[in-house]
C-alpha cells in the first residue's frame, strides 16, 4: 500500500507528463501556426516539431502557406455601352505572412472574393462588349495586378486571376452572329470585285501587249516593203529593167492569187492586157536566166515536161 509521499511523486509525474504534452506542438508541412501569449501574437511556428510554454501560450490561427484557389461566383456586369453580360472566374492566392493573414483581416477568403468580384465589374465595365470577348488576356492582368495590389498589406500574394466565362443574353448573341455573317459576305463581295479587277487589268494589258506586237509586225512589214521598193529604185536608176519587171510580176501574181483563194467568188472576169503580161512574164523569164543559167532552165523544163504558157491576147 502507498504511502502518502509515493502519492504525491505519482501525481507530480502525471503533471509534468501532461505539462509536456502541452507545450509540444506539431505543425504539419505547408502551415505555420501563430502562437499568442496571454492573447498578444508572440511568434510564428513553423512545420515540425515545437514547443510553447503550457498555459502562457497558446495556438492562435493554422495558417494554410500553400497556392489555393478560390472560386468566383457568376455576377452580372454592365458594359461601357450598356450591354448586360454575365461574367464568373477564378483566383489563386498563397499567404507569404502568416501572422498578417491572421491579424490584418477578419475572413480572409470572404475579403479576397469581394476585393475579386468588386475589381472584376470595375475592370470590365470599363470596357465595350468587343474589347472583353476579344482581350480577355488583358482583362486577366489588369485584374491580376489590382487585387494583388490590394491584398498586398495582408500577407497575401495573388498569383492569377482567371476569367473563365462571358455570357452575353441570347438576343445580343444572335446579333453578334448576324453581325459576323454580314462583315463575312462583305469581305467575300471585296475579294470577288478584286478578283473581277485584277482579271480584267490582266485581259487589258494582254490586248495593250498584242496590239503592241501587232503594231511592231506591221512596222517591220512596213520596213521591209520599203526597203524592197528601195532597192528595186535603185536598180532601176542604175538601168536594170529586169528587177522592175521582176517587182511587177510579183505584185500582180501576189494580186490574182488573192482574188483566186477568195471564198465568196468561183469565176473572176476581169479584162486585161494581153501584152502587158507576156512582157512581165518574158521580164521573169530573163531573170531566171541571169540566175540559173540556160543550162540550168532547159534541164528543168526537160525534168518537168512542161511547155512553155503560150498567152494570146485579145482586144477588150
Amino acid at each position: 500500500m502507498l504511502a502518502g509521499f509515493d502519492i504525491v511523486i505519482v501525481v507530480l509525474a502525471v503533471v509534468v507528463l501532461l505539462v509536456l504534452f502541452a507545450g509540444i506542438k506539431t505543425v504539419p508541412q505547408g502551415f505555420n501556426f501563430t502562437v499568442e501569449r496571454f492573447g498578444r501574437y508572440t511568434r510564428t511556428l513553423s512545420p515540425g516539431l515545437n514547443l510553447i510554454v503550457p498555459f502562457v501560450d497558446r495556438v492562435g490561427a493554422k495558417m494554410n502557406m500553400m497556392e489555393q484557389v478560390l472560386d468566383v461566383p457568376t455576377q452580372e456586369i454592365i458594359t461601357r455601352d450598356n450591354a448586360i453580360v454575365a461574367v464568373d472566374g477564378v483566383a489563386f492566392y498563397q499567404v507569404l505572412s502568416a501572422p498578417q493573414a491572421a491579424y490584418q483581416v477578419a475572413g480572409l477568403q470572404n475579403a479576397i472574393l469581394n476585393l475579386t468580384m468588386t475589381n472584376i465589374r470595375t475592370v470590365m465595365g470599363s470596357m465595350d462588349l468587343d474589347e472583353l470577348l476579344s482581350n480577355r488576356d488583358t482583362i486577366n492582368e489588369r485584374l491580376l495586378r489590382v487585387v494583388d495590389e490590394a491584398a498586398h498589406p495582408w500577407g497575401i500574394k495573388v498569383t492569377r486571376v482567371e476569367i473563365k466565362d462571358i455570357n452575353p443574353p441570347a438576343n445580343l448573341v444572335d446579333s453578334m452572329a448576324r453581325q459576323m455573317m454580314a462583315e463575312r459576305d462583305k469581305r467575300a463581295q471585296i475579294l470577288t470585285a478584286e478578283g473581277l479587277k485584277q482579271s480584267q487589268i490582266l485581259e487589258a494589258e494582254g490586248r495593250r501587249e498584242a496590239a503592241f506586237r501587232d503594231a511592231e509586225a506591221r512596222e517591220r512589214a512596213a520596213e521591209a516593203e520599203a526597203r524592197a521598193t528601195q532597192v528595186v529604185s535603185e536598180a532601176i536608176s542604175k538601168g536594170d529593167l529586169q528587177a522592175l519587171n521582176y517587182f511587177v510580176a510579183q505584185k500582180y501574181t501576189e494580186a490574182l492569187a488573192k482574188i483566186g483563194s477568195a471564198t465568196n467568188s468561183k469565176v473572176v472576169l476581169m479584162p486585161m492586157e494581153a501584152s502587158a503580161l507576156i512582157g512581165t512574164l518574158g521580164g521573169i523569164g530573163e531573170i531566171t536566166k541571169e540566175v540559173f543559167g540556160n543550162g540550168g532552165s532547159s534541164a528543168g523544163a526537160r525534168q518537168s515536161g512542161a511547155r512553155p504558157p503560150v498567152v494570146r491576147s485579145t482586144d477588150s
